[in-house]
């Protein structure tokens, strides 16, 4: 009797040994799916984020070629002005401007706010020209210009620094757009060579000082 109890349990042991290494081996196998898993998952989310900044990066390289083929193509039907010619003294009296709305010249010391700047009120040339001199694109309208699209200019002008907008009863064109020694007539703000003009001329090439500041001056109504 004592002889097969000590066979049983020799067998019992053996047995429990065996179970335990097969749930340890199960445990190892686990454990390598499991790296094997988050390796994948970290590879492939690596990936992705080096896909999408290549992406971003690429996109933002687009932009920026686009931009500037923007700038360097003419914008069809806008007038040019030759800089050299156009006065840039600051002078404290009135000046006559040979276009309308003046596109360079003589102008006041103190600018016109231009940092995204919609006036209801007709603005001192001199003022405004200053601001054209710090490479702002002035946006000008008569009575003839539909509500909408002075609407539309207007949420434009404020989404753009170095802009500004007055209504100006004196000029021909029903919309002009002015810059230093440029200028643009459409008839409604759809017109795509608007915004074909703000990307070409807002601190564009034309611009006798880049970067001079668009506040802190004259704020009119």
């Amino acid at each position: 009797m004592a002889s097969k109890s000590g066979k049983t349990t020799t067998t019992d042991n053996t047995a429990r040994q065996a179970r335990i290494a097969e749930m340890r081996r199960a445990d190892k196998a686990r454990d390598r799916r499991n790296k094997i898993i988050a390796i994948t998952a970290s590879t492939a989310v690596v990936a992705a984020l080096i896909g999408f900044g290549s992406w971003m990066l690429m996109s933002q390289k687009q932009k920026e070629k686009d931009a500037a083929e923007a700038r360097k193509a003419p914008v069809n039907g806008e007038q040019s002005w030759d800089a050299k010619t156009l006065g840039r003294n600051h002078v404290d009296t009135p000046v006559s401007y040979p276009m309308n709305p003046p596109v360079g010249g003589d102008h006041s010391p103190r600018w016109m706010n231009c940092n995204g700047d919609v006036y209801t009120g007709q603005l001192p040339e001199v003022n405004a020209v200053h601001s054209l001199e710090h490479g702002a694109v002035w946006v000008t309208y008569n009575d003839k210009a539909a509500k909408a699209d002075v609407d539309t200019l207007a949420e434009k002008v404020r989404k753009t620094p170095y802009t500004l907008m007055s209504p100006d009863k004196t000029q021909a064109g029903t919309i002009m757009l002015s810059a230093w020694g440029k200028q643009l007539t459409v008839s409604n703000a759809a017109d795509p060579r608007v915004a074909q003009f703000f990307t070409k001329y807002v601190q564009g090439p034309q611009t006798p000082e880049p970067g001079a500041a668009c506040t802190n001056g004259l704020a009119g109504k």
